[in-house]
């Protein structure tokens, strides 16, 4: 199987109903993308798809081939806005444990990519679906509304 990830294209062994996650983790040996709760529940496993935050625990491969697929680690590399996100995330000493940024990151990329001044409302619905174990989430909402106008 054929897939584009990060922007370079990677032909790889695996089952058509492969869960993109253990694709980019165990295959392509990506593992800035983390396994959660392999729900599609938690944003852990966030990735995009053409642009769009996915959750790559439930995306089987198959559905992805011929689709450009960004994991946190092309996007750190790639993205203005991942780079302003992550300059925000240390700033106001975001992480904790640490677990669920990456996820965090690519949903918070997706949203200023989206919407690129969005309202405390936008943010609390477009990052509803990440959880954060530490609790982190006025954190990150001053992070994005801190990237947002270094951005602008």
């Amino acid at each position: 199987m054929k897939l584009m990830i990060n922007g370079q294209e990677q032909e790889l062994d695996l089952a058509p109903d492969m869960p993109l996650l253990w694709a980019l983790r165990d295959h392509a040996h990506l593992t800035g993308t983390k396994f959660g709760c392999g729900m599609a529940q938690c944003g852990a496993c966030t990735v995009h798809i053409d642009g769009q935050a996915t959750r790559a625990c439930i995306t089987p491969v198959s559905s992805v081939e011929g689709k450009s697929i960004t994991t946190i680690e092309g996007a750190s590399k790639d993205s203005k806005v991942t780079q302003a996100l992550q300059a925000a995330w240390l700033a106001n000493n975001v992480p904790q444990c640490g677990y669920c940024q990456s996820g965090q990151l690519m949903s918070a990329t997706a949203l200023l990519t989206q919407k690129p001044k969005p309202s405390d409302e936008e943010i609390n619905s477009f990052m509803s679906g990440n959880i954060c174990r530490c609790a982190t989430y006025q954190s990150i909402k001053t992070a994005i509304k801190q990237a947002a106008a270094s951005l602008a």
